[in-house]
């Protein structure tokens, strides 16, 4: 029987995570998730339709400051009804004229600014939309680290757990252990099942939800590492607040809106000038009995203008502008409070987890690990029963998974500080810009 204890003792010490005390002090590979982050910016089809909606719009600025296509005419004039010949009457001719329309100086180059800030719009979208990816894919990938590592702590107790319900039966069966350890072993072992499979269906939808960010195969396999080195966030909350309006790509988005529902407004007020046609024409014509120079062809010009005297629409334009133009303020505002209070949340569950951390890592863990070896001791020499034994082994798996999930939060925490604040620590969004047309540099 001391035979079963000694042995039970040596496997829960090699099955002891010796490696949590040391993971957030070791240097986890940054390769694999600065990969798959590089491959979603590339790959992402929700980048890639920000990006074509951007360059959709970029085309139309030229197109908007442009005049209109010149209008051609063609016509017969004058032509007697009786015989419809061309060489009855000196006014009978054949018309061809072209006319071209001029819009009031500055409507075209306002047309051209408000297509200009729209696409502007539309860049600084997609721009933050790979802050977004970059995120959500960081999100994902934090998410299975630690489902991994549950897996792989959960599967280490279950093997332990096995040894002590083996050891527990032998007990029994020898007349000097109790039925109700024997069943207590048995019970803990079917609830971390459970928690098994669980954790193993929690991999399957997290793996699918960043294969979807990276436009793979659902169940295509990621590398994750065996332990995380803690992100160090070297900025204050005021200066992340304060900066994030010059690295958020949105921040120049609304810069645009608001300058766009400007140049509207300045073009509604253009409105009540008039536009101008200019137009020349040339008739052909024919000699007649009655034409006293011989059918010789005629020439003309002129110009239009249209007369801007329905006012109340125009008003309403300018109206409408205004109105726009003030929106386009209060969204901004708005966008810097949100902001501004997302930057304050990350930096806050950053601090929290990162503090939660170090207690883990050089307190709770070790001392909840020096517990259940001293339990042991007192087990193998009778001191204690088998249950207090079993309540230190499960206290040090509770705390060992509650440290890696802390260490997941404070990962995925720093994502989403990073998103807000338009902050790259990687350096992954800048290096994988588009060369070419596409780049905005």
């Amino acid at each position: 029987m001391l035979r079963s204890a000694c042995k039970i003792i040596m496997i829960a010490s090699l099955f002891l995570p010796a490696e949590t005390v040391l993971a957030a002090k070791q240097s986890s590979p940054p390769g694999p998730l600065a990969n798959i982050t590089r491959e979603a910016l590339q790959n992402n089809e929700e980048l890639k339709a920000a990006e074509a909606r951007w360059q959709m719009f970029e085309r139309k600025i030229a197109p908007a400051g442009s005049l209109d296509d010149p209008l051609l005419s063609l016509g017969l004039v004058n032509y007697p009804v009786d015989s419809f010949e061309d060489d009855v009457t000196p006014m009978t001719g054949k018309d061809i004229k072209i006319s071209q329309k001029f819009p009031f100086p500055g409507k075209l180059s306002a047309k051209s600014d408000i297509a200009e800030q729209q696409a502007l719009w539309y860049k600084g979208a997609y721009e933050d939309a790979r802050f977004q990816v970059v995120r959500k894919v960081k999100d994902a990938y934090y998410r299975l680290f630690f489902i991994e590592k549950a897996i792989e702590i959960t599967k280490r107790n279950i093997g332990l757990l096995d040894e002590f319900t083996r050891l527990t039966e032998t007990r029994y069966e020898v007349g000097t252990g109790l039925q109700q350890d024997v069943l207590k072993a048995q019970l803990e072992r079917s609830k971390l099942m459970d928690e098994l499979f669980s954790f193993r269906q929690q991999r399957q939808s997290a793996l699918a939800d960043l294969n979807a960010l990276l436009a793979r195969p659902s169940s295509t396999p990621v590398e994750v590492p065996g332990t995380l080195e803690l992100t160090e966030v070297d900025h204050d909350l005021e200066q992340l607040q304060a900066d994030s309006e010059k690295n958020r790509p949105l921040y120049a988005a609304y810069s645009s809106l608001i300058e766009r529902f400007k140049t509207q407004r300045r073009l509604a007020r253009l409105d009540y000038r008039p536009d101008f046609t200019l137009w020349a024409g040339y008739r052909i014509r024919e000699n007649s009995p009655m034409d006293p120079i011989d059918g010789e062809d005629f020439v003309s010009a002129g110009v239009s203008i249209n007369l801007p005297i329905y006012l109340e629409k125009r008003d309403e334009e300018v109206a409408a502008a205004g109105y726009g133009l003030g929106m386009a303020r209060r969204q901004y505002a708005e966008f810097r409070n949100k902001v501004d209070s997302a930057i304050h949340d990350a930096y806050s569950r950053v601090e929290k987890n990162r503090r939660q951390a170090d207690l883990y890592r050089s307190g709770i863990i070790p001392q909840a690990q020096q517990a259940f070896q001293s339990t042991m001791s007192a087990y193998q020499v009778g001191k204690v029963d088998f249950l207090s034994l079993l309540d230190a082994l499960m206290t040090l798996y509770r705390y060992e998974m509650d440290y890696h999930r802390v260490v997941a939060d404070h990962q995925r925490s720093v994502a989403r500080l990073e998103a807000q604040a338009g902050l790259d620590f990687m350096g992954v969004i800048q290096k994988n810009r588009n060369d070419g047309k596409l780049d905005f540099e």
